[in-house]
This record gives structure tokens, C-alpha cells and sequence, in this order.
């Protein structure tokens, strides 16, 4: 009984296809919406922890001055010196190792070549607490750090600029007044939430602050947490050890400001999430509509086909029959509506990751739940015409003209 109902409602479909395809249009707009939009959120929200994993997994990131300056005035917060990074080490429990990071930008020129980049400038502790996979070569040491040697690691940006198809390791450059031996190359990273992270060059701090910058001050720090220790915890320490060594009267705002990679991922990774969702909302509100139009489209065909319904009651049929045809015919409607909205949506995720350079894959448990809420759509929008068939009489629907 069941397979002669739905072969029913497939000829009726086809017997009405421009209004079957226009009734099924809403469906189809809905599914393919929300599985887009909740495909490419979570491809988002997976680029944005990758972008900030780059940026160093269990790390602190502590720069002098205010999240927010009051008034903007007053003289700039005094920066970073070389006792405060043993005062860390030795006094904060949890901490793995503290670089010290100083920054420039420079020209750098090689046989005719030049490209605009960043200088930092680390010590060997930075590879250590930040790792960073090499192409090729080896980062600097302790005594090459303590003795200013002009070496340094490039990123492939600065690479691709400036040696062109050339292997870089081993040749020297200038970069300002610092003729540089490149002895590592970085692997590739790609774009960040700041630009190209590959848009690097990599000394010894000695070296940048003695050549470039002409001043020992440090203007960041990078401290790394044992993951066996809470950040927050180490954290609080980090505050209370720089606000005694920077003169921070109890009631005043810190004059340093640190920043947790972790709650960065976590925080943007929630507010994607968020968006996600609202936007997967707003776009579900098609399968609604959807549903309504095949609840009009079903009345209308309950309104033509009386005769034909009063005829299958006067012979034998039963209510609860009629009422699963109506009912199989509209949930066909709906479910053909969910198998082109998923296959509009594979192909809308592949043309938009592709163009917003995301990487993502299939997710089985969102593409079933958009379809099966197609179908319920179908059951819910259709059972009202459907017991309106079910209920006509049959002397008066064979009257019906």
C-alpha cells in the first residue's frame, strides 16, 4: 500500500512540475543555506585557531602600556629590561622560558633585489618556548645570541623576494646597516590574523638592538607555560611580580598589558561559533516558508482533486488512507527539496571555501539534520490538507464540480 501511495504521489508531482518546482523552491533555499552557513562557520572557526596556534600554543605575550590609555596624554609607559626576563624565570613558577623581543623595519637588498620586511630580534629561548618547523638550515645559538653575530632566519616571503628561486642558506644580505648570513629558513605559515607571518626576518636581539635600534630596551616579551600549570594562575603571577617591579601603587591600572594566546582562540573561536548560528537561524526561516508554500500547494490540489477523492471513498477507501497520500505526496515535495538544497550547498561551500581560502570537509551530522527537518517540514505543513482530504465526504465530493 505504502509503495502504490508514493508512486501516486511521484506522478502527481510530475503531472504539476514548473508548480511542484516552485513549491519545493523554498526548501531548497533553506537546506542549501543553513548547511553553507554552518559548513563555512566551522571552516572558520577551525582557520581561526590554526591562524592563533601559529601565534604559539601556551604563550604570553606581555607589551608595556594600557589596553586602554585614559586622555592618551602623559609620557609613554617605560619598556622592558634585561633583569626583568631573569626576574620571570626565576620568581614565576610555571614559566618555561621568557624571550625577550625587540622590533624594526628595514630595507633588505640582495644583487639588485629588495623587499621592505620586519627585523625581530630574539634570543635562542624563542625557538624553544615558540617552535617553528625550519625548510632548511638551523636556528642561531646561545653564544651566537650572546655575541651579536649577524645571522639570522628568514621567513619564505623575504626568501621568495629576495633570492628568487635561489637556495637562501649560507648567503648574506643586507638589511640596513647589518650585512646578514641567512642560516635557517622557516617553513611556510601563510596569512594571519596580521598579515603575513611570513614576512619575517629573525637576529639575535643584541644585534637588532645594538645595529637598528641603538638602545637595550625591550619592547615585548614572550613567555611560555608549562601546560601543567593553569595560565590564568600563572597569569596572576606574571601581573603581581611586574606590577612590583614596575612601581605599581595598589588602585592603579597596570601600566603593561598581557596578552593569553589561549583566550584569543577561545574568544574568537565563541564569537564565530555565535554568528554561525544566528545567521544559520535567520536562513532556516526559508524552510518555514518552504513549508508554508507546500501547505498552499496541497490545499489547492485537495480543492482540484475532490472528484477523484470522493470516487477512492465511495469504493472502498478508507480515511487513513487518503490521508497518507496527501501526506506521502507532500513529504516526496519536501524531500526532494532537501536532496537539491544539499547538493546547492556542496557546491556553494566549494566555490566560497575556495574563495576565502578556507580549508573544510563534509560534515555528515549537519547535512542529515537539514535533511531530516526538510522532511519534518513536509509532515508538518502537509498533514493539515492531508486530513482535510481525509475528512470530505464522499457524496458531497462527488457533487464537486
Amino acid at each position: 500500500m505504502l509503495g502504490t501511495t508514493v508512486l501516486l504521489a511521484a506522478r502527481s508531482i510530475r503531472r504539476h512540475a514548473l508548480r511542484s518546482f516552485l513549491t519545493v523552491l523554498g526548501i531548497v533555499i533553506g537546506v542549501a543555506a543553513v548547511v553553507t552557513m554552518v559548513t563555512l562557520g566551522d571552516a572558520t572557526s577551525a582557520s581561526v585557531q590554526k591562524q592563533i596556534a601559529n601565534l604559539g600554543t601556551n604563550l604570553l605575550h606581555v607589551h608595556p602600556g594600557q589596553a586602554t590609555r585614559r586622555g592618551g596624554g602623559g609620557p609613554p609607559p617605560a619598556s622592558f629590561d634585561p633583569s626583568d626576563v631573569v626576574a620571570i624565570e626565576r620568581q614565576v613558577s610555571g614559566v618555561t622560558g621568557v624571550a625577550p623581543q625587540a622590533q624594526a623595519t628595514s630595507a633588505v637588498f640582495y644583487e639588485g633585489n629588495n623587499w621592505s620586511t620586519s627585523i625581530f630580534g630574539m634570543d635562542a629561548t624563542y625557538f624553544v618556548i615558540q617552535p617553528w618547523p625550519l625548510q632548511a638550515g638551523r636556528v642561531f645559538t646561545s653564544a651566537e645570541e650572546s655575541a651579536g653575530k649577524a645571522v639570522c632566519v628568514i621567513g619564505s616571503t623575504v626568501s621568495r623576494n629576495l633570492f628568487k628561486e635561489l637556495d637562501p642558506i649560507g648567503r648574506r644580505f643586507r638589511a640596513g646597516p647589518v650585512s646578514c648570513e641567512v642560516i635557517g629558513l622557516f617553513t611556510t605559515k601563510g596569512q594571519g590574523q596580521f598579515g603575513d607571518q611570513d614576512d619575517l626576518v629573525i637576529m639575535p636581539i643584541k644585534t637588532v638592538a645594538r645595529r637598528f635600534l641603538g638602545t637595550r630596551e625591550i619592547k615585548a616579551l614572550l613567555v611560555g607555560v608549562d601546560p601543567a600549570y593553569d595560565t590564568e594562575q600563572v597569569k596572576a603571577s606574571l601581573t603581581g611580580l611586574l606590577r612590583e617591579r614596575r612601581h605599581v601603587e595598589a588602585g592603579e591600572d597596570d601600566d603593561f598589558l598581557i596578552i593569553d594566546t589561549r583566550q584569543i582562540s577561545e574568544t574568537l573561536s565563541g564569537t564565530t561559533a555565535a554568528l554561525t548560528r544566528i545567521v544559520a537561524a535567520v536562513a532556516a526561516i526559508s524552510l518555514v516558508v518552504g513549508g508554508i508554500g507546500i501547505m498552499n500547494v496541497m490545499l489547492v490540489a485537495v480543492t482540484e482533486r475532490t472528484r477523484e477523492i470522493g470516487i477512492r471513498l465511495a469504493i472502498g477507501a478508507v480515511a487513513r488512507e487518503v490521508l497518507l497520500q496527501f501526506l506521502v505526496e507532500a513529504v516526496t515535495l519536501s524531500c526532494l527539496g532537501g536532496v537539491a538544497g544539499l547538493l546547492l550547498a556542496q557546491l556553494a561551500i566549494a566555490g566560497l571555501s575556495r574563495l576565502m581560502s578556507l580549508d573544510w570537509s563534509f560534515n555528515p551530522a549537519i547535512n542529515a539534520l537539514a535533511f531530516g527537518f526538510s522532511a519534518l517540514i513536509g509532515i508538518v505543513f502537509g498533514f493539515v490538507p492531508a486530513r482535510r482530504a481525509a475528512r470530505l465526504d464522499p457524496i458531497d465530493a462527488l457533487r464537486h464540480e
